[in-house]
């Protein structure tokens, strides 16, 4: 039932996004998968910053002002899809990385079990009919100026959430022999 579910995951982008709420429950449901992500030393590096209502028009504004600030030619379609995607989405989640204060680890550990905690999210998303999109626009580096984030926090990316219509395209990968050495 695992494999199947891995093989069924996508990315589905906010344009694909239908109107129909996603309830709370269900946002805490998948940040609860989240929060069972493996990690070294138990450090739990993952934050998250829920927007929904007007908080997501409030990334939408931010995220098209700073595109225009830091941009000496900004594209009016680039502008637009900046401001329209947050307002499509049903909910957005900010993955946020915070990095251990005594750094008992390399950083690259941790920005690995956030991603483990992303595809939890990510898989129970795809079990539970929401399309998920995981994208991380040069902005994020701005985002300090957005959220309040602790020391040593960062944001890597959003986590775009909505429920769709239709089917999905089929996966597609490249044997996985091509990639593996087996040693003896």
């Amino acid at each position: 039932m695992i494999f199947e579910l891995i093989e069924k995951r996508r990315s589905v982008f906010p344009v694909q996004y239908n109107n129909k709420p996603i309830a709370k429950a269900d946002i805490e449901k998948l940040l609860e998968a989240a929060n069972w992500a493996p990690n070294h030393k138990k450090t739990e590096p993952w934050r998250f910053k829920v927007l929904m209502g007007e908080s997501k028009t409030r990334l939408g504004q931010f995220l098209s002002h700073k595109y225009q600030q830091v941009n000496t030619q900004p594209k009016q379609i680039k502008i637009k899809k900046l401001m329209d995607n947050p307002l499509k989405a049903g909910a957005i989640i900010a993955i946020c990385m915070q990095r251990d204060p005594n750094e008992s680890l390399p950083e690259w550990e941790e920005l690995a079990a956030t991603a483990m905690a992303v595809q939890n999210m990510w898989l129970c998303a795809t079990e539970m009919g929401i399309g998920s999109y995981w994208s991380s626009p040069g902005l994020i580096k701005y985002m300090d100026e957005f959220f309040e984030l602790a020391e040593g926090e960062r944001c890597l990316g959003f986590f775009y959430m909505g429920y769709f219509d239709g089917a999905l395209a089929e996966g597609a990968r490249g044997p996985i022999a091509d990639k593996v050495q087996w040693l003896d």
